[in-house]
Order: C-alpha cells, then structure tokens, then sequence
C-alpha cells in the first residue's frame, strides 16, 4: 500500500485526536482584527472555508497564493488551506521593499495575494498583476464559511506545497520548491529530534514565512501542541509571553536570542520558563558567550540546527548529550557551538575545496523557473551549501566560512551582489564591494567598501539611497569610503582581502 504524504496530514491528525483543545492563540495586538484563541476544530473549519474560498476564485490546483504578513493565526491556517488542498502557498518576506515583493508575486505567478494591512503601500503596485488582491481581515476576504471545499482529487507527495524565495548569490531572489514530502519528512525528522509533544506551547517568534517556519507550524500541530503567535519580536514581550502562556519551546535567530536575553536584565524576579524551555537556534552559529548565557541566565536549553531554505531546512542539529552532563558550562557552549550532526536520514560531506555538501529527503525539488540554477546547486547529486567547513572528530559539521556571496545577518540572507547593484546606482559611487563583518547581535553586519568619483556624498545618504529598492535588513548598516578595491591582474574582486582586517581574531570566517 502506498499513501502520499501530504501536509494535511498533520491538521488530519490535530484535529481528530484534539479538537476541542486549543491550537492557536492569535496575536491580540494586531492590526487586522484577531482571531483570539482557535480549537483545533475551529482551525480545520477555518482551512476548510479558506479553500472554499479559493473554489469559488477558480484558483486550480497547483496555483500559486501569495502571503505578504506577519505572523498570524490566518498564515498559519494557510498552509493548510492552501496547501493542504492542492494548491501552493508562496509565503512572501513583510519586510521586503515594494519592487521586491512585487517581482516574487509576478515571478512565482500568484494568482491570488493576501496582504497584511501594514502592507497595503503594495497594493498599488501589485493592482494589474494578479487576479485577486485582499487586504487580510477585510471584506471576508480569506473565508468562504459554510461551503464545503472541493477535495483534491490526487493527492500527489511529489506536488509542490510552498515556494519560498531566498536571497543568494544573486541579485534576484530565487523561489525554494518544496514538495508536500519535503515539508512532511522535515517536519517529522525536526520533530523527533527537538522531542516535541502534546505538552508543549510553541511561541512563534521565528518568522513563519522563514523557511515555512522551519516545519514547526507542520510538526506541532501534528502532535496537538498549542501554537502562541508572536507578531513582532520584543525581548520583554516574548518573557511575558512565556510566563503567561507557560511556553516550552521556540525557534530563533541570534539576534531573537540576544532580545531575549537583553529583556531578562530588566525582568522582574526569575526569568520565566527557567528550566522548561527550549530555545532552537540557526541562522549563524552565536558566540560561545552568548549560548553560556542562555544556558545560565536564561536557564534554558538551548539547541543548534543548520540548513538552508533549500534543505527545508534540517540537516544537522546539536543538541546537549548524555556524555556533556558532566562538563561545565563552558565546555558544554562550545560543543553546542557547532552546526550539529547529521539529522536523521541526512548524509553531510565536504568537497575537495571546502564546501559542505548534503542529501536528505529534505532538499528542494527545484529553483522556480531556474533550470541552471537547480542543475548547479544539485550537482552530482549533492546539495551544494555554499558554506565552507569541516567535520569535525566528532562527526559534527563546522561552519567556517562562505563560499558565496551570502552575508547572514539576523537570521537573514542578505546577497552581497544585490546591496553592491543597489549602491552602484547611485550617481556618486564608481566602485563598491559589499562583505559581513562580526558583529554580536546581527550575527554579521552589512557593509559597503565604498569607491566614489570624487562627489561629495555621505554614508548616510546611501544607506538612504538603498531604501528605495531593497527592505531595511539588506541595506547597509555601515559605509566605508576606500581609494581603491584590490583585484586580481584579471581584475576580480579580492573580497577574503577586504573581510581580513574586520575578521582578524575571529575563530571562523561567519559569526
């Protein structure tokens, strides 16, 4: 007997096993009206009369819907109600600028755009483009109630569930194809691995357009653990949060981790959640200080993974083990300092020039309408990072630098080659070359080594200049004006020569 995987499955099981207990508290500050606290009945209802909806728009299976939002229980509910039934939720970066969004609409070909009302300065841009554009929480715009949706009619594991773009190596951003068995093997393995259960309360501070939420909207709501939105992140908010909800677990870039931490000097009495919570980390491997910290003033556990959008992302997790309980805590943050072994069913390897390789039933089917770009990424079969490292004694892969042009900060990958097109459009600017330095709470800032043609312009000015085209995390963060960029005798960028003074003392190549 064969039987698709499919994301519905995980509601499926919600649903049937826990109807009555609560799935999801909504945020309650928000500005389209919140959906308070959801049962997982209510949930099924609400995906139900979401795809209902999309019938009656005559969006087929296999189209694509596009959500511009924060994190909300209507997202959430979205990768049912959309994916769930066939069709294929494009989760969109809010804080992209307006002509970036607007090529992710167009280039992944939505059919339909839902829009968070902090967003609504891209409606004008998007009017033409699409056939349906809603504003979410107005006019009944994401629910059809009381119609029973069509069933899709093949189930098929090998669909494509979500498309979710990622900046890279270029100045596009390319669209992540993930297929139901992608989204559903990631979420399994994901889950196993943090050890989830109907007792945990799982606090959406990770962006749930990040990588589908790394799979924690699929893993969680499988095993019936309550889902507590987070819409925008604040350290102390996110300590009230977890003391008023009793919250177990959450996933987080370092930046979230440092807001929590910064929070905890100002709290009150203990730190909540002392002893009961996990916090899961990527995006950039934090300093060793800052893991001691979570684990002593925090009190929590704290656990790295590693991957990428295009692994969905799980590849390897680093979790505290039996053989550490011995070890002091220092000992124990530096071990956890490391990307993390293999997860399971995942094979890792590194190539003759450094770049860390994987295969998993986790890695994408393909780039969106990139054939070149999906051949060379999985070339001889192997998942190429773009991350150069090492395993280690242990087994344990090490992050040490990048091989493409990616800076990671916040979380986020920010294109080099997109910050240097955007600053090269300004008048004054003759030559630029875009790096991350280390910096302790971004993880690594964005910085442009900047050459002008003798005009008098400021650094100000073209961090102002880069808002125009690019959303706040990519721009900027500092300038430097430089006589000249090293380069080769064929006349190509040294960019090692230009991050070796800022990185010099540092262990590794990526903070």
């Amino acid at each position: 007997m064969f039987y698709p995987l499919t994301v519905r499955d995980f509601l499926d099981r919600g649903v049937h096993v826990y109807p009555d207990r609560i799935a999801v508290v909504d945020e309650p500050d928000q500005p389209a009206p919140s959906l308070g606290e959801l049962s997982y009945r209510r949930m099924d209802e609400l995906a139900a009369a979401q795809a209902a909806k999309l019938d009656a728009l005559d969006v087929p299976t296999g189209g694509r819907v596009a959500f511009v939002s924060h994190n909300s229980a209507r997202l959430l509910t979205s990768f049912y109600g959309v994916a769930g039934y066939g069709r294929v939720l494009v989760p969109v970066n809010f804080r992209l600028s307006v002509p970036e969004i607007r090529y992710i609409v167009e280039h992944s070909g939505s059919d339909v755009v839902y829009v968070d009302p902090e967003r609504t300065d891209v409606l004008d841009a998007l009017a033409g483009t699409v056939r349906h554009l809603f504003v979410l929480g107005e006019d009944d715009d994401l629910y059809l109630p009381g119609s029973q949706p069509r069933p899709w009619a093949d189930p098929d594991e090998g669909a494509t569930a979500t498309i979710n773009y990622t900046s890279g190596t270029t100045a596009r951003p390319k669209g992540v194809q993930l297929t139901h068995r992608n989204n559903w093997l990631n979420a399994a393995v994901f889950g196993l691995h943090t050890t989830i259960s109907d007792r945990d309360v799982y606090l959406h501070t990770l962006p749930m357009f990040h990588a589908n939420g790394w799979g924690m909207p699929f893993a969680m709501t499988g095993v019936g653990a309550q889902h507590v939105v987070l819409r925008k992140v604040d350290g102390t908010e996110i300590l009230r949060r977890i003391e008023r909800h009793g919250v177990t677990a959450m996933c987080a870039a370092p930046a979230v981790i440092s807001a929590a931490l910064d929070g905890a000097q100002n709290w009150d009495g203990e730190t909540p959640g002392r002893d009961r919570v996990r916090i899961i980390a990527a995006g950039a491997p934090p300093p060793t200080r800052i893991i001691e910290r979570v684990l002593d003033e925090l009190g929590w556990e704290f656990i790295q993974i590693y991957g990428l959008t295009e692994t969905s992302p799980l590849l390897t997790i680093n979790r505290t083990r039996a053989e550490w309980d011995d070890l002091d805590t220092h000992e124990r943050a530096k071990n956890l300092g490391r990307a993390g072994a293999p997860a399971l069913g995942v094979r890792m390897s590194v190539d003759a020039d450094g770049e860390i390789l994987a295969q998993s039933n986790h890695n994408l089917e393909a780039y969106w309408e990139q054939p070149d770009e999906t051949a060379a990424v999985q070339q001889g079969n192997w998942f190429h990072t773009g991350d150069g490292g090492y395993l280690d004694d242990d087994g344990y892969v090490v992050i040490s630098d990048r091989k493409k042009d990616v800076i990671i900060s916040g979380g986020e990958n920010v294109s080099s080659i997109e910050v240097e097109d955007a600053l090269m459009s300004h008048d004054a600017v003759k030559e630029v070359a875009v790096i991350g330095i280390p910096d302790d709470k971004w993880g690594e800032l964005v910085t442009g080594l900047v050459v002008t043609d003798g005009a008098d312009v400021t650094a100000d000015q073209l961090i102002a200049h880069c808002r125009t085209n690019l959303a706040g995390y990519k721009c900027p963060k500092r300038i430097e004006f430089v006589d000249e960029l090293p380069r080769t005798a064929t006349g190509k960028l040294q960019k090692f020569k230009l991050r070796e003074p800022f990185w010099t003392g540092q262990a590794r190549g990526v903070n």
